[in-house]
């Protein structure tokens, strides 16, 4: 039963929400904005709103100052003159006051009436009316020494017409209520301009004159200044801005004005309520606009979180859970396990011969090839197993409930099924697949370490032949235990430089003359003693070692064969070292480092190294033969295409394989196949080497088929560089610093 990861990842409410999120943060950010908006504009109405009734306020008053100002500047006008000094020329004070008070009169039209008092408030002069202000409403002014005490002096002259008049006097302004009425009173000093005698009049006199505050007065105050509709009221208004103080001699308010406010923060509202109104349906609409646009976004997300939350989990070439779909649901079932306590077991598969159908047919045909083995692994997989595809041609199962003979059953149908063959394009293809098998909690109870062993038994299985099933078992964590400490000590091995080189002679064919030799590495082991190169070349190419360790050798042996002169040094490459871009690079570099003729030098190449890609060896063939290297082709006979590459490739040498002279009989077909290599050899102008000679009959045999080379353990096995030196006479105390230096 398949549970894609997809599925249990999947959460459409997420979506739902962040578009639920979304809108109610627009939606408070839109309220906000509008209350903020509004909030604004009331603040602004508001603020106008005081500025102006304190700019009509600062008017009202500069306005009443100015009324009681010019009145100051009328009677002062009036008393400079000179007509009141004349009217004062009669003998009798009182009679000359009434007579200067009538002449005086008649020039008052600016003010409702006047008269002349003493500084104790009795009046020597007036109406009958002036006389009854004094006793009902003027109060204040009965000491008019006192009230005056405080009072400006005049300026230092004052202007009538075009004349300057010198001071004369002080003055002052009050407001004094008379019954109903409020009236404005102007009182001016008049000792200096009466002629009369300190005896005959001992107190200061003073002219009063009034005027009433009346709607009049206050309508032109109202239409001079523009403040609307100021008036007199007796109680001060509910708005301080709105309302002006009148106050007495005695600091009392003897009246207040008061004025209707204009609102300019209003009549800005009013008129731009229409424009409000249309920003909040604009808003509106973008609101409502977002909100769409935000629904049709959040479907997308969703659709996208779907696709994705598939994706993460799935494979998308077969549609099986992935990778990590694959390890999350090995996590959960391993916790399921601990509670339940049933087996488990982990199968991993890759497919054998995969990679020729999909270099031969094309990248689309092993796409097809996956989904339809993707396909066969479903349908033969039991209820409750899960089935995965963790790479490009590497599948997993897991099965639960599982047990060993359960897991026979199934490894055995799976390769029943894969080996089947596949129509691929309308091509038949036949392939097959190496299983491994690790079972819990018998080898292991967690997931890394479960993967790990059933990879082991995979790698065991394909070690084995291929097409076959493996379960893991404990010898093979020791094997693989001990590539790990190979691989470490041989790493160690070749940065220490502690290997060695051994040469096996290559003798010409009556065996008298050592033509050649060829080097072969050993590693002397501290703990395990001498290894041979079929032990850790494999480790070595499979561990990423054999590039140093290729490098290591050719340079030892070129260092070593310096001193024997007019013999050729075979040196063995590994195609991984040979397919490397830097290949010829390296081999001049190291030849030219230790200054070693290159003609005395010669690589032995296997087919192998030709099969991966023809025209890069070809090339690389022939710049190494331009340097003057030659080349050989070892294991000649063992493939499947020699004689092909015999035409293409320019050799200098084949080396006919050990295996054929193993069994060879004189008469044998053993003896045909090497006798027509030879000929073939020399017919092509090739050098002919035959290795694995260990008998006197052989020799002989290879001796008269034509053979120019031989190498085998009846001339010599392999044998450390002083011994090279006895065989060729070069033995002597001074070689060891030789290969030293």
């Amino acid at each position: 039963m398949l549970q894609p990861f997809a599925a249990k990842m999947t959460n459409a409410g997420s979506s739902a929400r962040m578009f639920a999120s979304t809108v109610v943060t627009l939606g408070c950010a839109f309220l906000l904005l509008m209350a903020a908006g509004i909030g604004v504009v009331i603040a602004i109405t508001r603020e106008a709103n005081r500025l102006e009734a304190q700019r009509q306020a600062e008017r009202v008053e500069t306005a009443f100052n100015a009324q009681i100002r010019l009145n100051e500047l009328r009677l002062q006008s009036l008393t400079a003159t000179g007509e009141l000094p004349d009217a004062l020329q009669e003998d009798d004070p009182k009679v000359a006051l009434q007579a200067a008070f009538k002449r005086l009169r008649g020039q008052l039209v600016d003010f409702d009436g006047a008269y002349i008092a003493s500084a104790r408030g009795i009046v020597l002069a007036g109406t009958e009316t002036d006389t009854q202000l004094v006793r009902s409403g003027a109060e204040g002014l009965r000491h008019l020494e006192a009230f005056l005490r405080g009072a400006k002096e005049f300026p230092v002259s004052v202007a009538v017409g075009e004349e300057l008049l010198p001071q004369f006097g002080t003055t002052r302004s009050t407001i004094v209520r008379d019954g109903d009425e409020t009236l404005m009173l102007t009182v001016v000093d008049l000792s200096r301009v009466v002629p009369f005698s300190a005896a005959s009049m001992p107190e200061t006199l003073f002219l009063i004159a009034y005027r009433h505050i009346s709607t009049s007065l206050l309508a032109e105050l109202s239409d001079r200044y523009r403040v609307a509709d100021i008036r007199l009221v007796s109680a001060q208004p509910g708005d301080r801005l709105n309302g002006l103080a009148l106050r007495g001699p005695d600091g009392t308010a003897s009246g207040w004005l008061s004025w209707t406010p204009a609102r300019p923060g209003d009549v800005m509202l009013h008129r731009f309520l229409w424009a409000l109104i249309a920003v909040a349906l604009l808003f509106s609409a973008i609101f409502i606009f977002v909100v769409q646009r935000l629904r049709a976004a959040a479907g997308q997300i969703e659709l996208r979180e779907r696709q994705i939350q598939r994706l993460a989990g799935q494979d998308e070439l077969s549609l099986l859970p992935n990778r990590r779909s694959f390890d999350l649901t090995l996590d959960q079932t391993l916790a399921d396990l601990q509670r339940d306590g049933q087996g488990l077991a982990v199968m991993l598969i890759d497919l054998d011969r995969f990679k020729a159908v999909n270099d031969t047919y094309g990248h689309t045909a092993g796409d097809e090839l996956i989904r339809q083995v993707a396909a066969r692994l479903v349908s033969a997989t039991q209820a409750g197993g899960t089935v995965a595809r963790i790479g490009g041609d590497e599948f997993g199962i897991i099965q639960t409930q599982a047990t060993p003979a359960g897991c026979t059953a199934l490894a055995e149908r799976i390769l029943a099924r894969l080996t089947e063959p596949f129509i691929v394009m309308g091509i038949e293809v036949t392939i097959g697949c190496s299983i491994g098998i690790a079972m819990a909690p018998r080898d292991g109870k967690d997931r890394e370490m479960l993967l790990r062993l059933a990879d082991t038994a995979l790698y065991q299985s394909k070690n084995s032949g291929r097409n076959r099933f493996a379960f893991f078992e404990t010898q093979m964590n020791r094997s693989l235990q001990l590539k790990r400490m190979v691989e470490d000590d041989l790493r160690r091995a070749i940065e220490n430089d502690e290997l060695t080189l051994h040469y096996q002679p290559q003798v010409s064919v009556d065996g008298s003359t050592v033509v050649g030799v060829e080097a072969l590495v050993r590693w002397p082991h501290p703990v395990h003693g001498m290894i041979p190169p079929s032990d850790f070349i494999a480790i070595a190419e499979e561990r990423g070692l054999i590039m140093p360790l290729s490098e290591w050798v050719l340079r030892r042996a070129c260092i070593e064969a310096r001193r024997w002169s007019g013999v050729r040094l075979a040196v063995n490459v590994s195609p991984i070292q040979f397919r490397h871009k830097d290949f010829v690079a390296n081999v001049i570099r190291i030849i030219e480092e230790t200054d070693f003729d290159p003609a005395q030098l010669e690589l032995e190449l296997t087919e192998g190294v030709l099969i991966e890609d023809a025209d890069a060896a070809e090339t690389a063939m022939m710049d190494i033969r331009a340097h003057g290297v030659g080349l050989a082709l070892d294991d000649f006979g063992t493939g499947y295409s020699s004689l092909i590459y015999l035409r293409r490739f320019a050799f200098d040498k084949i080396k006919i394989d050990r295996s054929f002279l193993e069994y060879m009989e004189a008469t044998g077909e053993s003896a045909i196949l090497v006798h027509s290599m030879a000929h073939l050899g020399r017919a092509l102008g090739l050098r002919v080497c035959a290795e694995g000679v260990e008998t006197a009959e052989q020799h002989r045999f290879l001796q008269a088929i034509g053979c120019h080379e031989l190498q085998g353990f009846l001339f010599s096995k392999a044998v450390p560089a002083h011994e090279i030196d006895r065989l060729l006479g070069l033995d002597n105390p001074f070689a060891e610093v030789l290969i030293a230096a």
